[in-house]
């Protein structure tokens, strides 16, 4: 595995691992919606982060957003509105605290706003890929099922080699995320972040 990973083509890219998501401030902490499988998640990731720029690698941040309209009242799909009716004004917005990529991870190389699953579409992740030269993906973030495999399985279809971090992702039920690994594994190499530490060093 360590000989697929050549740090000057790699970038770690992180999805939704955000204040809104992971602080207690934030959208999803205010409503009691959290995990501690998921807020465990960026202290795992963070020696990778290190050890991929320590070799020339590039971190992306991708970010969920939701985009604000007339005064303040953000775009909301119907769908996440039924399933998140707590989100409201303010919440993912970009430039506030809750839009912004979590401290221990902080900052980003590039950070690429994304209004749905996958941090390929409709993005500017393409661009950045293209501009730098990368075409492996390291990934991690949030939730395992929603965009971390929505991203992956785009990544795919783009002929880009992509690595999954299994602690390095999480949803909301551990079954749910095992299952998901499972059924991405056709599509896309699956490590842990010490295993991915080990082969940067």
């Amino acid at each position: 595995m360590s000989e697929t990973i050549v740090p000057s083509r790699t970038a770690l890219l992180t999805i939704d691992l955000q204040n809104d998501f992971l602080h207690q401030e934030g959208a999803y902490g205010r409503a009691g919606q959290t995990a501690d499988s998921i807020t465990a998640l960026p202290a795992r990731i963070r020696p990778v982060v290190d050890a991929l720029r320590a070799k020339g690698g590039t971190y992306i941040s991708a970010q969920f957003t939701l985009v604000p309209g007339p005064h303040g009242e953000p775009l909301i799909a119907s769908h996440l509105k039924k399933l998140r009716p707590f989100l409201g004004k303010g919440d993912f917005a970009p430039g506030a605290f809750g839009h912004a990529l979590v401290e221990t991870l902080a900052p980003a190389d590039y950070v690429v706003e994304k209004v749905a699953y996958s941090a390929l579409y409709q993005t500017r992740l393409e661009y950045i890929l293209r501009a730098l030269d990368l075409d492996t993906l390291i990934i991690g973030g949030i939730v395992t099922n929603g965009g971390v495999a929505s991203t992956v399985r785009d990544a795919h279809l783009r002929n880009l080699h992509t690595i999954v971090l299994s602690d390095g992702c999480a949803a909301f039920k551990p079954e749910v995320h095992e299952a998901t690994l499972v059924s991405l594994g056709s599509v896309t190499d699956i490590m842990t972040c010490a295993q991915a530490v080990e082969a940067l060093s």
